[in-house]
């Protein structure tokens, strides 16, 4: 027996060396852009001496109507004599991004005027697609040096920065004077403005800045065309450029459309460590300030319920637990008291509740791990891709503490099959997810939109997942369960004891959906900003906020679970565990419910599609929500009830 033990052991230890080594390969894999070498986008700055060529790439086509991205040349836009795609991190190719070459190529500080990029005549289908897509108001995306291509949009107050608008839309709708019928117009000139930060020693320069101003104009030119064919519209030679869109290229079956662009340079004053602060600059800080300030009121009051409790409970059980002042107070003290030989009793479906303690501690230490490393800056939005990344592989590597968890606490339900347990532990969580997204990622491929994850991909996630995250959960679980079984601090009785008749607001339907409100009200300020820069094409970048706002809503899932669950001990209800795991983790009901409400409100989703993923993403969010509130909540009732049944002594 001891000899099948160790060779189990070596087992174990053999395949958890191979386990870590291929996650390691995964990992540089999955996040550098560079096969030869890893580094990271946007942090290693690149200089540009005067009349070195700058490639402008192309990104994917965004609308916050549809939320289905497309590939750029999905549109018959002008395109090079071969399209190179850059190479994609695991992030990028999950939020649709599809990174190009194309035609606009800029030389450093050498200003130009209307260059011609190509000419197109559109057909009945080509003018369709250009029409759906401005019908949609999809945005154009470009990169530059790793920046994003923004639209500057002036602020009504006075000496205020301008509010940027990532991309430009690929056109508008409008009407001719004196016409009641609605045309489609495309913007066919673009005006970039290279901003750069010139080393006054080196004369090297450094962009920190790229924007762009559409315009559409009907080209005109004399004579047939050519390559050397001069416009009248915009003409370097008589320094005649674009400034309005009076004369619009209207989007129609046989129009003749010619795309054009100037770029001027623009020296700054920003740095190249700081460039990325005007995308990433919030006006409304004082909302997170008030966000923060509302959470802490909240923690507060808590906090004094949960000190009152522990006061009366604790010190006065230890100290003088049969001199009670009064009757009303020995009533008190004594129900949760009278149910210490049934506290500890195993509840039903504990299998289940194992399961979802483990998950819950896997996503616990992803979303701490995340959260630190974002707040210390190595999560930036230059390394496109890479908070989802991360967050992937961190919840791969965390499947050992899911594992772990569910082992330990399973064993001390007197459970034996650990492997069981394990593998309900690997699979129960995932699944569900997986299944969800099998099902959204099957109506993005029917839209043809790049958004739809390829083969490739969705082999690399299940790899991860059967490849990494199921032998971690084992090895986790094994070690867990080897350890000693956690000991209770009183005996529990073979017969249960009868339950009394609960008081109403005590049902247990009730307490659940009163424990997940507040949880729900110390993130829901901050939750507005993140469903806005997910689902309007924002940036998020102020994860110190959302670090505070995540610490005091750990805090306050344990209180709020902490203080009704001595409410129910105290009425002799000892079933306590799977409610103390409902309590806070019926929070994501109320989150669900919020982005219900936020997509009637702030949304202008009207395709079917669109909606279901919408409803589909934020059912997933509201899956994760319930598993990490309710572990924590479930966590602070376990070491509260140990805690005070522990410190007294019972007859």
């Amino acid at each position: 027996m001891i000899c099948c033990f160790v060779a189990m052991g070596e087992t174990v230890r053999s395949h958890a060396k191979r386990t870590i080594f291929l996650f390691t390969i995964i990992f540089v894999l999955l996040c550098s852009n560079n096969a030869f070498g890893f580094y990271l986008p946007g942090v290693a700055p690149e200089d540009f001496r005067k009349g070195d060529p700058l490639n402008v790439k192309v990104n994917k086509l965004t609308s916050i109507k549809t939320q289905l991205p497309y590939s750029y040349y999905s549109l018959p836009f002008c395109h090079p004599d071969a399209i190179v795609d850059s190479r994609e991190n695991l992030g990028e190719v999950l939020r649709g991004d599809r990174i190009e070459n194309s035609r606009y190529v800029f030389k450093m500080r050498e200003p130009q005027m209307c260059n011609v990029v190509c000419r197109l005549i559109l057909d009945a289908k080509t003018a369709k697609e250009f029409k759906d897509k401005i019908e949609d108001e999809y945005h154009v995306n470009m990169i530059l040096d790793n920046l994003p291509l923004v639209v500057p949009i002036p602020r009504v107050e006075q000496n205020s920065p301008p509010v940027y608008q990532l991309g430009f839309h690929v056109g508008l709708k409008g009407q001719y004077s004196g016409s009641k019928d609605e045309k489609y117009f495309l913007h066919n000139h673009l005006s970039f403005t290279v901003k750069y930060h010139k080393d006054q020693q080196t004369e090297a320069a450094r962009i920190v800045g790229f924007e762009v101003v559409p315009f559409s104009v009907k080209h005109e030119y004399e004579g047939q065309w050519s390559e050397d064919t001069h416009l009248m519209t915009c003409d370097p030679h008589a320094k005649h450029t674009v400034s309005s869109s009076n004369s619009p290229q209207e989007v129609k079956d046989k129009q003749e459309v010619i795309f054009t662009y100037d770029v001027a340079f623009e020296e700054s004053e920003v740095k190249w460590a700081s460039r990325w602060d005007t995308y990433l600059l919030m006006s409304d800080d004082q909302i997170h300030w008030f966000s923060i300030v509302n959470s802490l009121m909240i923690v507060l009051f808590l906090s004094g319920m949960v000190a009152m409790i522990m006061l009366r409970t604790l010190f006065r059980d230890i100290s003088k637990y049969n001199e009670l002042e009064t009757q009303e107070e020995a009533q008190e003290e004594t129900g949760w008291k009278l149910v210490h030989a049934d506290v500890f009793r195993s509840p039903n479906n504990s299998e289940l509740l194992c399961v979802y303690v483990g998950t819950g501690v896997q996503f616990l230490g992803v979303v701490l791990v995340t959260m630190i490393f974002a707040a210390l800056g190595f999560l930036s939005p230059s390394n496109r891709g890479g908070l989802m990344t991360a967050m992937l592989l961190l919840w791969v590597l965390m499947g050992l503490f899911a594992g772990y968890a569910s082992a330990r606490l399973y064993k001390m339900f007197k459970g034996t099959e650990w492997k069981k347990i394990a593998l309900r532990t690997a699979f129960l969580f995932p699944a569900t997810v997986f299944s969800i997204f099998f099902v959204l990622n099957a109506l993005i491929w029917g839209q043809k939109s790049s958004g739809a994850v390829p083969f490739g991909t969705m082999f690399a996630l299940v790899f991860l997942w059967f490849g990494i995250s199921v032998p971690l959960v084992f090895v986790g679980s094994y070690i867990g369960f080897r350890r000693p079984a956690i000991e209770d601090p009183v005996k529990t009785n073979k017969i249960p004891r009868q339950i009394p008749e609960q008081a109403c607001y005590m049902n247990p339907i009730f307490s659940i959906l009163i424990g997940g409100i507040l949880p729900f009200g110390a993130v829901f300020i901050e939750l507005f900003f993140i469903l806005t820069s997910i689902w309007l094409n924002q940036f998020y970048y102020i994860f110190g906020f959302l670090f505070i706002v995540l610490v005091i809503l750990i805090i306050t899932c344990a209180e709020i679970s902490i203080v009704l669950c001595y409410f129910q001990l105290c009425s002799e209800d000892y079933l306590w565990w799977w409610r103390s795991y409902l309590t806070s983790g019926s929070s994501a009901l109320y989150l669900f419910l919020y982005a219900t409400f936020y997509f009637f409100t702030k949304l202008d989703i009207t395709k079917p599609v669109s909606g279901m993923l919408y409803f589909g993403y934020m059912l997933i969010a509201s899956y994760a929500f319930f598993v990490l509130t309710g572990t924590i909540g479930f966590y602070s009732c376990f070491w509260f009830t140990r805690l005070i049944y522990s410190s007294v002594k019972i007859d």
